[in-house]
């Protein structure tokens, strides 16, 4: 396994074992979280995250696991029951087999899951899994007798006699996940150009996810120049991109646009320079360097520079410039 998806496993396994943390608390409080709906969406949240993260590298048993979890948890966000002990009792032994796949991995030292250990868990699981969502259904019809109140809206108009049906609205974490699994294939592939273009590309697609989230655009953006940045290798680049789309996607699902930030590291993608060149003695090449002529006056030299450099090459060239300048007030 390459370095590159290794450490985005790393990151996809401390992650998972914050969510199981939300999740394992909000079930042992359980009759007091079910009156508050933004914890219990909490949860949601969680297994749905956890489920994602899985999908994009392929572990399905993990992602099997959660998604049961997800669809429990969206019946009690949706339609409130009255917590009982069993109700309590299954969601944990559901939460256990979860948990138990998650630490398989991260105990695993090639951070790979045993497909026996897998069919065992799954299969110890998924009487409980049918015993959950029996019972809650059960739970539900106990509750109400007006059906009609359980069955999602569907916003419909008569159309010339018909009936027109809307589409639904977008998945964005699936939509997310889907596009990091296109980006991490790439990253998998040599470094070029082309390979380059198609990351930023794919990338830059995420934007129409929400064109109206001001952080969610900013973050898109920089990811962006960040991975056009020739002097980030893609061992650097290709966990810091992923961990920080995939972060962000979920809070974009959660309508959280105001709480997506721009790590400091991938700021500092942006602008990362050039490995210092070594000096002509130890240099090994035989190519001599390109050189051009800069005018003496000020304003033809910046016409003559931005004429022979990208735009990149221009901001590293002003950041060197002020480092030398303020090195020299300080001598």
């Amino acid at each position: 396994m390459d370095d590159n998806k290794q450490q985005i496993i790393h990151y996809f396994i401390e992650e998972a074992q914050e969510h199981l943390e939300t999740v394992e608390q909000g079930l042992l409080d359980l009759a007091e979280v079910i009156s508050d709906a933004e914890r219990v969406n909490e949860m949601f949240r969680a297994a749905h995250s956890i489920k994602g993260g899985a999908a994009m590298l392929g572990f399905e048993g993990i992602q099997a696991t959660a998604h049961k979890l997800e669809d429990c948890f969206k019946l009690l966000r949706d339609h409130p029951v009255n917590i009982d002990e069993r109700l309590k009792s299954l969601f944990l032994q559901g939460y256990d087999a979860l948990k138990a796949l998650v630490e398989e991995l991260a105990n695993s030292p090639t951070t790979s899951l045993c497909p026996e250990i897998v069919d065992s868990i799954l299969s110890g699981s998924a009487a409980n899994f049918v015993a959950l969502q029996e019972y809650l259904e059960e739970l539900l019809n106990t509750n109400t007798h007006d059906t009609a109140n359980r069955e999602p809206a569907v916003i419909a108009n008569n159309v010339g006699g018909g009936t027109a049906v809307m589409a639904p609205p977008i998945n964005v974490v699936a939509t997310v996940t889907a596009t990091l699994q296109q980006m991490l294939t790439l990253f998998k592939q040599s470094d070029s150009p082309n390979n380059r273009q198609q990351l930023v590309s794919i990338a830059r697609s995420l934007s129409a996810l929400r064109p109206d989230a001001t952080n969610w655009q900013a973050l898109i953006a920089t990811t962006a120049q960040a991975i056009s940045n020739q002097h980030n290798t893609y061992n650097a680049i290709a966990p810091l991109v992923i961990r920080e789309l995939k972060q962000a996607g979920d809070l974009l699902a959660a309508n959280r646009d105001g709480d997506i930030t721009i790590s400091s590291n991938l700021q500092q993608a942006i602008t990362t320079a050039a490995p210092v060149a070594p000096t002509p003695a130890a240099s090994t090449a035989t190519t001599p360097a390109t050189q051009i002529t800069i005018p003496v006056d000020v304003r033809g030299a910046a016409q003559g520079i931005l004429q022979n450099f990208s735009r990149q090459q221009v901001t590293e060239l002003v950041l060197l410039l002020h480092r030398v300048i303020s090195n020299s007030k300080q001598n």
